[in-house]
């Protein structure tokens, strides 16, 4: 049941309401979006920090008589560093330093994934992890001085400093692009205009916020651009490093960018030529030139070579099946061995030390765009979606692929992993949201309420319990869906001759099938596209095969096509395509469900 009221909608839990409306504001260019803005709607990343309240004044003492004390001395010398980098950003452009080039080796197709294989250290331990403190570094080149081509203005609100020193208690900043510009915003602030925001000369496509990192003192902020260049910035020093120049790495569109839940500096992005990328925000980047064997140059029929975005016919092999491998690149001169000893550097082949350089990894995972990807919890894996229709479960630490489920019908456009690493959800072009359980290797069941394709989904982190697990949807039909999850909420098919019954209750008990084993032993594996048996491929059920989950709530709204969704503690956040976002209060703010220690890990 649902009120008839703009403002309001209800829930199972009670109503919520919409509190906030935050608005892109525009300077002389309208409101109007073009085709290529239409192609990179807008995104929101959200962060939390407690800043502690004003320390009580007190007498220095001797110290202040005898020249200052050691912090303020300390804050003396980091100003001077800080001017001469401002010097060394004023004199930086959009030119390339001189770079190593890294040649990858031939691209070899992964093994059977069920074998073990020896671990690829692509995250070394973090100091928290280590035991050793280390300095994170902070981005060189001042925003405000810059004569960088690539950032064309820059307007901050007045007092922005003051403002930010008189921060109290929990604060939650919000980061959204619209158009060429990128905006910074505190929600629930009295103030309507937004902290700052920045214009670049090419379209911010997406952006994510390293919580690990976040404090009162630094936010790492990451953002990919049209142009496939990255952007490591921390606005509140106003300073940034700029990655991928000029596209030295890759040149295609980057339409997702997550950081790795386990590490301070490394970052996954994902392009519109199928390829994922791993970066280091503290390297420089390196010239990354592939190398193909014989095999990998016969060219690909037409029909193939015109899906491979931004690479030519004879870029992969005609034979690399999708379904069943990912090609992995490796720089050779890849800091693996320095990662685990702390140290940043490498040894060249003629005994010299060379600083390490992006990119860290390389896959080549579809011939199709990668709309979006997401880590599990505990980053051993990464469930990734293309628009060639396949959710594709990749093992991080072996870079293998593990398994690939086919959508219902065409394009995927979303993925979610739960917060207890048991479920996946995507949606798509088949209007559809589907749950998937990774670690018993099939489709739990189909959501069904959408009428257009799905443009977000998003698990509610503050109301999923392990039993019980709540997520939204939002979609092109302008639908806000909420969903509850349950082994009682499911609407099982109805059996067809033939059919056999299965049960959900594994699913929940988790109960994992051995490796190499099915759910059903008597059914052989699904022949891929070559004709030979692959483990790693499940073909989607049909509707009479699949369990169906219902909607407890569609709230129809107005205005502009929605674009995203994110659920926060106190409330939830719908956006819409042209920089529309707007904040609907909870009824009450609940507790942070807490899970089971062992509930972030997966055994796939």
């Amino acid at each position: 049941m649902e009120l008839v009221n703009d403002s309001t909608f209800v829930a199972p839990e009670g109503v919520y309401s919409l509190t906030e409306d935050i608005k892109a504001p525009t300077f002389g260019t309208g409101t109007v979006m073009n085709a290529q803005q239409s192609q990179y709607p807008t995104r929101v990343s959200t962060v939390t920090i407690h800043f502690p309240g004003p320390k009580a004044a007190g007498s220095a003492g001797l110290a202040v008589l005898l020249g200052g004390t050691k912090d303020s001395k300390a804050k003396e010398k980091e100003k001077e560093k800080e001017k001469e980098t401002d010097r060394a950003s004023n004199s930086s452009s959009e030119h390339l330093d001189d770079q190593d080039t890294f040649a990858s080796p031939d691209p070899v197709q992964p093994n059977d994934p069920l074998s073990p294989k020896p671990a690829s250290p692509l995250f070394p331990p973090t100091p928290t992890q280590t035991g050793k403190k280390k300095s994170i570094l902070r981005p060189k080149h001042n925003i405000r001085t810059t004569s960088s081509t690539f950032v064309t203005r820059l307007h901050s609100v007045e007092g922005l400093n003051r403002i930010l020193t008189s921060k109290q208690g929990d604060v939650t900043f919000l980061f959204y692009n619209s158009g060429k510009s990128f905006f910074w915003t505190e929600i629930g602030s009295k103030t309507k205009d937004p902290l700052a925001r920045i214009t670049f000369s090419a379209f911010p496509t997406c952006h994510d916020v390293n919580l690990a990192t976040a404090s009162p003192d630094r936010i790492d902020v990451v953002i990919g651009f049209s142009t496939g260049d990255l952007v490591w910035f921390d606005p509140l020093s106003s300073r940034y490093v700029r990655l991928n120049k000029q596209g030295s790495i890759s040149t295609s569109p980057c339409l997702s960018v997550h950081w790795v839940p386990t590490s301070h500096t490394l970052f996954f992005t994902c392009h519109a030529d199928g390829t994922m990328i791993l970066f280091d925000k503290e390297r420089e980047d390196g010239t990354f030139t592939r190398i193909l064997g014989s095999s990998a140059q016969t060219p690909k029929p037409e029909s193939e070579a015109s899906a491979d975005i931004g690479h030519s016919p004879s870029d992969f092999s005609s034979d690399w099946d999708t379904l069943s491998g990912i090609i992995v690149s490796t720089p050779p001169l890849l800091a693996a061995k320095a990662g685990q000893s702390g140290s940043n550097n490498i040894h060249s082949p003629t005994g010299k030390e060379k600083p390490a350089r992006n990119p860290v990894a390389h896959w080549k995972v579809s011939r199709r765009p990668i709309p979006d990807f997401t880590f599990s919890p505990d980053a051993r894996y990464v469930a990734v979606i293309s628009e060639d229709g396949y959710l594709r479960i990749i093992d991080v630490e072996h870079e293998d692929l593990i398994d690939c489920y086919a959508s219902y019908f065409g394009a995927l456009t979303c993925v979610a992993w739960s917060p207890d690493s048991r479920f996946i959800l995507t949606g798509g072009q088949d209007d559809l949201v589907t749950i998937f359980s990774p670690a018993e290797r099939r489709l739990i069941a189909r959501c069904s309420g959408h009428s257009s394709f799905i443009s977000a989904l998003a698990f509610d982190p503050f109301r999923c319990d392990g039993r019980t697990y709540r997520f939204g949807s939002v979609g092109e039909d302008n639908k806000l869906i909420l969903w509850d999850f349950s082994s009682g909420a499911i609407h099982r098919p109805k059996l067809q001759p033939g059919l056999h019954r299965f049960s959900l209750s594994s699913t929940f008990e988790l109960v994992l099938p051995k490796r190499g084993e099915t759910n059903d032993p008597s059914s052989p594996p699904v022949p891929d596209a070559s004709g030979t048996g692959s483990p790693r491929y499940h073909p989607a059920p049909s509707k009479n095969e699949a369990a169906v989950l219902q909607p407890v709530l569609i709230k129809q709204l107005d205005g502009d096509m929605l674009s995203y969704l994110n659920f926060l503690r106190d409330s939830i956040l719908s956006v819409t395509k042209t920089g529309s976002i707007k904040a609907w209060v909870r009824p009450l703010a609940p507790a942070r469900h807490r899970h089971p220690k062992n509930a972030g890990t997966l055994s796939i």
